[in-house]
């Protein structure tokens, strides 16, 4: 397993690792898809703050954060994703990112990191705890998406 910064030429791989999480699971309220140019383009944008973990050469998951909220005053603070590969659950490449991502957020001086996580993805809910996530709240049916509302989790990590 290898973890590194993410490059532009990873955007393709991060695409169909992202897209069925999209299209086929409630784990995001997003419901549009993510273009390569456009994850290309946030890989540019975010440098090494998005992270991938290759194994046998190919790309397995990433993470990264942005901004938690706009304005000087949140400038320490960031929310982060995560997403693997179906067949990369429990082999520990989760946790791996997550020590990369964390790494790279104290380095870059962040304090606080966010994780927003959808009610039903009790597995997530269960990786961050493990990981040292706090449960700060949850926010009732804030989330729309395949016909039904959907409470966000929100979990804090003090870097």
């Amino acid at each position: 397993m290898m973890i590194r910064p993410a490059t532009p030429e990873d955007a393709a791989a991060i695409m169909r690792i992202w897209n069925p999480i999209i299209r086929d699971t409630a784990f995001t309220f997003t419901t549009e898809l993510k273009t390569e140019a456009g994850i290309a383009a946030d890989i540019a944008a975010r440098g090494a703050a998005f992270q991938v973990c290759k194994r046998a050469g190919q790309v397995v998951g990433f993470a990264t954060y942005s901004p938690f909220r706009g304005g000087p005053g949140y400038a320490h603070t960031k929310e982060h994703s995560i997403m693997l590969d179906a067949q990369a659950h429990g082999q520990g490449t989760g946790r791996a990112l997550m020590a990369a991502l964390e790494g790279q957020a104290r380095a870059e001086g962040v304090h606080s990191l966010w994780a927003g996580i959808s009610g039903e993805n009790a597995a997530a809910v269960g990786f961050h705890a493990a990981l040292g996530f706090a449960h700060v709240a949850r926010l009732p049916e804030v989330g729309f998406k395949f016909g039904r509302w959907m409470d966000l989790v929100l979990m804090q990590k003090i870097l």
